[in-house]
C-alpha cells in the first residue's frame, strides 16, 4: 500500500512537471506570435504604401515567420490618431512603424520623446542624404529611417524653349531672375505662361528657403526667423516679379495644378521629383520634356542650384514589438541596394539611400524625357540640397505667410509684411 501512494505520488509530480512545461511552451509561443507582428501606418497607396509592400517581400523572404500588416490611412487621420493617443497617454491601437512628414517631424519626437523608439545604430547614418538626419534626430539620437527625398527640379519643356530661341542648357545654374527673363521670352514666342502657381501655397518659397540653407526658424528650430530674414524676403520679392512679369497661370487646387502642364499650358513646373509620375501621365508630350536643377536666388550669396519639397521618414513608436519592427526597416529601407533599385522602376521612389545610386536603375535612361537619366541627375542633387531645421511650426507659419504675402501683392510694404508675420509668428507660437 506504502509503495503504491509513493507510485502515485511519483505520478502526480511527473504530471505536474509537463503540464507546467506545456503551458510554459505555450507561453512562450504566444509571446514568440506576439513579437513578431508588425502594424504600419502610411498614406498614399500608389507610393509609400506600394514602397513598403515592396519591403515586406523583400522581408519576409528572409522571415516567412514575420506577419506585416500595412494600414493605408489619409495623412491627416494619421496625425489626429497619434496625437490623439500619444497625448493621452495611451498606445493602444497604435502602430509600430509610422510615417511622419518631415517638416512635421520634430513637432512630435519633442513633443512626445518617450513615445519614439531610437534606432540609433540599427543603420548607417551617414549613407543618407546628409539634410535628411536633422529633421529625423533628436539630441543626436536617430529615431526615423529616411525614406523618400524631396529633391528638387525643373521641368521644362523642350519644344517652349527652342520657340523662343532657348536650349535645355540656358536654364542651367540660372537664378530666378534669369528664369523670368527666359519666360518673358517663352510667352512671347509661343503664348504659354512659364508657371502655374496656387496663392494658397507656401511651396516655391519654402522652395527658394532651403536652396539658401534658411528656414522662418532659427536653427534652434524654435523661434521665428522672418522680419530680418534676408533668403524669405528675396523669395518674396521674386515670386512678386513673377507675377509682375505676367509669366505666371494661376491655380486653385492640385487637379489644376496638374492639368495647367499636362494640357500644355505651362512651359516649366519647379517642383519635387515626386511629380515625374504626373509629368508622364501626358503620353503625348513624351520627348518634350527635360529636367534641370532648380533656380538659385539672385543675390544671396548661400543660395544654391538644389533645394527640397516634401518628404517623409519612417518611425518606430515604444510599444511591443519594437526590435523587431526596427530589423524590418533596418535591414530593407536601412541597408537593401536592391531593394531601392526596385522603389525606383515599380514606383518611381527616389530614397535618400547614397549606396543604392550606383545600382543600374538610378543609371536607366527615361524614353518620356528624351533619354535624359532623370533619376541620376536627382540623385547628384539629393547631395547638395542644404541642411535645414524644419523645427515644430512650418505650417503654422505657413498660414501666416500665406496671409502677408497677399498683403504684399496688394501694396503693402515688404519690410512692414516680415515684421507683422514675425510678431503674429512670435504670438502664436510662445
Amino acid at each position: 500500500m506504502k509503495k503504491l501512494l509513493v507510485l502515485m505520488m511519483a505520478c502526480m509530480m511527473f504530471l505536474a512537471a509537463c503540464s507546467s512545461g506545456s503551458q510554459e511552451t505555450e507561453s512562450d509561443s504566444s509571446e514568440s506570435s506576439g513579437s513578431k507582428e508588425i502594424t504600419i501606418w502610411a498614406w498614399d497607396p500608389n507610393f509609400n504604401i506600394k514602397a513598403m509592400e515592396i519591403a515586406k517581400e523583400y522581408y519576409q523572404k528572409e522571415n516567412p515567420d514575420v506577419e506585416i500588416k500595412i494600414v493605408d490611412n489619409a495623412q491627416a487621420d494619421i496625425i489626429q490618431k497619434l496625437n490623439t493617443s500619444l497625448s493621452s497617454g495611451t498606445t493602444k491601437g497604435l502602430p509600430n512603424i509610422v510615417l511622419i512628414e518631415d517638416y512635421r517631424a520634430q513637432s512630435f519626437l519633442q513633443a512626445y520623446p518617450d513615445s519614439f523608439h531610437e534606432i540609433t545604430g540599427s543603420f548607417k547614418a551617414e549613407d543618407f542624404a546628409s539634410y535628411k538626419i536633422a529633421p529625423t534626430s533628436l539630441d543626436g539620437k536617430n529615431y526615423g529611417l529616411p525614406f523618400d527625398t524631396g529633391v528638387t527640379g525643373l521641368y521644362v519643356r523642350t519644344d517652349y524653349l527652342e520657340e523662343a530661341g532657348h536650349t535645355v542648357d540656358d536654364l542651367k545654374g540660372i537664378d530666378w531672375n534669369q528664369y523670368i527673363e527666359i519666360g518673358k521670352k517663352v510667352k512671347e514666342a509661343t503664348g504659354k505662361q512659364m508657371i502655374t502657381l496656387d496663392p494658397n501655397d507656401q511651396g516655391l518659397i519654402r522652395m527658394m528657403l532651403q536652396s539658401s540653407g534658411s528656414w522662418y526658424l532659427k536653427e534652434d528650430g524654435v523661434t521665428p526667423f522672418i522680419a530680418d530674414n534676408e533668403a524669405l524676403k528675396k523669395s518674396f520679392e521674386t515670386y512678386k516679379a513673377m507675377l509682375d512679369a505676367d509669366i505666371v497661370k494661376p491655380n486653385s487646387d492640385w487637379s489644376q495644378f496638374l492639368a495647367a502642364f499636362n494640357s500644355g499650358e505651362v512651359a516649366s513646373v519647379p517642383t519635387g521629383n515626386w511629380i515625374t509620375p504626373s509629368i508622364k501621365a501626358e503620353a503625348s508630350q513624351s520627348g518634350k520634356w527635360a529636367v534641370v536643377p532648380q533656380p538659385k536666388l539672385p543675390d544671396v550669396e548661400s543660395s544654391v542650384n538644389a533645394s527640397n519639397l516634401g518628404g517623409s521618414s519612417w518611425y518606430v513608436l515604444d510599444v511591443d514589438g519594437k526590435e523587431e519592427a526596427t530589423d524590418f526597416l533596418a535591414k530593407t529601407f536601412g541597408s537593401n541596394v536592391d531593394f531601392y533599385q526596385d522603389l525606383v522602376t515599380e514606383v518611381g521612389a527616389i530614397g535618400t539611400y547614397t549606396p543604392a545610386t550606383t545600382g543600374e536603375a538610378y543609371k536607366a535612361e527615361d524614353e518620356f524625357f528624351a533619354g535624359q537619366p532623370i533619376i541620376s541627375d536627382f540623385s547628384q542633387w539629393v547631395e547638395e540640397i542644404p541642411q535645414v531645421n524644419y523645427g515644430l511650426h512650418t505650417y503654422a507659419i505657413d498660414d501666416i505667410l500665406i496671409v502677408e504675402m497677399q498683403n504684399y501683392l496688394n501694396g503693402k510694404d515688404l519690410d512692414q509684411v516680415l515684421e507683422d508675420a514675425q510678431q503674429q509668428a512670435e504670438a502664436q507660437l510662445q
